[in-house]
């Protein structure tokens, strides 16, 4: 059959990428879908949109873990058939998302949650910490520097409080990714937990020839810091540590070639990014500490060190200011003053394409 543009479903075979989104709304969402004048919060993680029809639709946010229990599924689809008439979203910072359009369910429903204890935390909307968005880490990924979600885990019951009030100047994202490849979101956050690997990859020669393709992992490498190499009777690859930025591309290609180093992995925090279009443009993540070694399971250091940042900016923050319009505004000297952070060698920008970003006047805000 030709293919008609004016059905573009005839004769469809195959179920081959996602479904057109608008089959998942909630009747109430689709019924109001473009209409939306407004919303509010009306407490810490609850919401009300109000559309032009004067309908309202209301939402109480969930924090919860990137990787979750089948039981705990279960008991989200449980709350979701009592109250919200069966439907439910995850957001996107792994948020549950409960709406429904009677307000009459909707302290039932927040009641039911907070009995519940902490497994069902409500907050994460406005000028709060929003819900960690986060990699796999050692649970799942192969290349990681550091465990993502234990690192999370440390860092939120440290950060709690913050999370389910709203009492910051502005929201406050926080953002890990266990290695530099970076699948989370740490090049844009307010506050970035990123795994860094200081080795180059371990080369087992006796191995590469039995279990690699030798051109593919010499093609993997962006930097083309490897090369063939003989070794002995076996065919290998020489590693260029200087061109090597620890990347795990080849480890990818080959398993004989193991980046993952007890001493040499650790993390690297970063502040200042943002999306947000609001009041200033969207800003790249910037380092604010350069390495702390891997301390599972609670990470004492990294936590303490993201508290300072927290607390400091709580304190010296204005109203809607984000964390990097609050470090340029005082300025980076009084930023590390202020939390207490030290400045450090690495801080000093050398990259080769750097002109646009180098501080180029003599005026300095101490």
């Amino acid at each position: 059959m030709p293919f008609d543009p004016n059905n573009i479903m005839q004769d469809r075979i195959t179920d081959i990428g996602p479904p057109k989104y608008d089959k998942s709304f909630p009747p109430f969402i689709k019924q109001n879908y473009g209409k939306w004048k407004y919303h509010e919060i009306l407490e810490p993680g609850v919401l009300v949109h109000v559309s032009e029809t004067g309908a309202e639709v209301f939402t109480v946010r969930v924090g919860t873990c990137r990787l979750v229990s089948v039981d705990l599924v279960r008991d989200v689809c449980d709350i979701a058939d009592k109250y919200c008439s069966g439907y439910v979203r995850w957001t996107t910072r792994n948020n549950i998302e409960f709406m429904l359009a009677d307000k009459a369910k909707l302290q039932p429903l927040i009641a039911d949650l907070r009995s519940r204890g902490n497994w069902f935390p409500i907050g994460g909307t406005g000028a709060s910490i929003t819900n960690i968005v986060h990699t796999q880490g050692w649970v799942h990924c192969h290349t990681p520097a550091i465990d993502a979600s234990g690192v999370v885990k440390a860092v939120m019951d440290e950060l709690f409080e913050y999370f389910g009030s709203m009492k910051l100047p502005a929201q406050v994202r926080i953002a890990l990714a266990c290695c530099l490849n970076m699948c989370g979101a740490v090049h844009c956050s307010d506050i970035a937990i990123l795994g860094v690997h200081r080795k180059p990859p371990f080369v087992e020669a006796d191995r590469v020839e039995k279990v690699c393709e030798i051109p593919l992992v010499i093609a993997a490498c962006p930097l083309a810091a490897i090369k063939p190499k003989k070794v002995g009777d076996h065919k290998a690859v020489e590693i260029n540590e200087k061109r090597c930025m620890f990347c795990g591309n080849c480890y990818t290609m080959c398993p004989a070639l193991p980046i993952a180093d007890q001493d040499g992995d650790g993390i690297a925090l970063w502040v200042g990014g943002k999306v947000s279009n609001s009041r200033t443009a969207p800003t790249f993540s910037k380092l604010a500490v350069p390495y702390i070694p891997n301390e599972p399971p609670r990470w004492p250091t990294t936590v303490n060190d993201i508290k300072k940042i927290v607390e400091a900016y709580a304190s010296g923050g204005r109203r809607y200011e984000r964390i990097g319009e609050w470090i340029e505004r005082i300025g980076w000297e009084r930023f590390f003053e202020r939390t207490g952070l030290e400045f450090r060698h690495e801080h000093i920008d050398d990259y080769r394409l750097a002109m646009t970003t180098w501080r180029t006047t003599t005026q300095f805000k101490f």
